[in-house]
């Protein structure tokens, strides 16, 4: 399995960022990445640092195990390993999916003097961050494939830098730059999957920078 979810973490990475990015660049000749992580310590910045590690983490779980790193007593069964298995295999071809919806859209990253279209159709229907649950979801997949500490711990950063950048980078950005049409959004559509974290009521909303934005 090790093997596999090492091909299955190379295969997503190429397809969710580097097929992804190819494209727009021949769209737009933009390659839709900005990356800029604003002042040391901010939001953005712990939302870069935190996808960095994540990354390494999440490669280095089969990596690891290749090398002979055994799993986590209690999660090394062959269902637990096939059902990451399946579950990679579906998220990946989904997220990809998903990135491709936001059409010329899409970023990484967020540049706050830019004000792209807001993309509420297709995957972004369901819930407002596709993407990012489905990088949580691989990550879950390539854990189940090859349950170790440095897989497990991979997960663990993923979600941790996804709920920073969603809620403290993106969200900000996005009620700044598309005020009550993305308020309108957001009461409809769940944070990462269906009818969960919807936004029901005004309240003052951090930016990244620390300051208040109308929710």
């Amino acid at each position: 399995m090790a093997i596999s979810a090492l091909l299955l973490f190379v295969i997503g990475t190429s397809l969710v960022v580097g097929l992804r990015t190819l494209v727009q660049w021949r769209r737009t000749k933009d390659t839709g990445h900005r990356h800029d992580t604003g002042t040391r310590g901010s939001a953005a910045w712990w939302g870069k640092q935190l996808m960095g590690v994540a990354n390494l983490l999440v490669a280095g779980g089969p990596v690891a195990a290749l090398l002979g790193l055994p799993p986590v007593p209690g999660l090394d069964h062959r269902a637990i390993n096939v059902a990451g298995l399946v579950i990679t295999l579906f998220a990946i071809p989904l997220t990809t999916m998903a990135q491709f919806n936001m059409g010329d859209s899409w970023r990484i990253g967020v540049d706050r003097r830019e004000h792209t279209s807001l993309v509420t159709d297709g995957f972004f229907g369901l819930a407002r961050n596709p993407i990012f649950t489905g990088f949580v979801v691989i990550g879950a997949g390539l854990a189940m494939m090859v349950p170790n500490v440095v897989a497990i711990a991979g997960l663990a950063a993923v979600v941790a830098a996804v709920q920073v950048t969603v809620r403290l980078v993106e969200e900000p950005y996005l009620v700044a730059t598309h005020g009550a049409d993305y308020l309108s959004y957001a009461a409809r559509a769940g944070r990462f999957v269906p009818g969960v974290g919807r936004l029901r009521h005004a309240e003052p909303w951090p930016d990244a920078a620390g300051s208040q934005a109308g929710r």
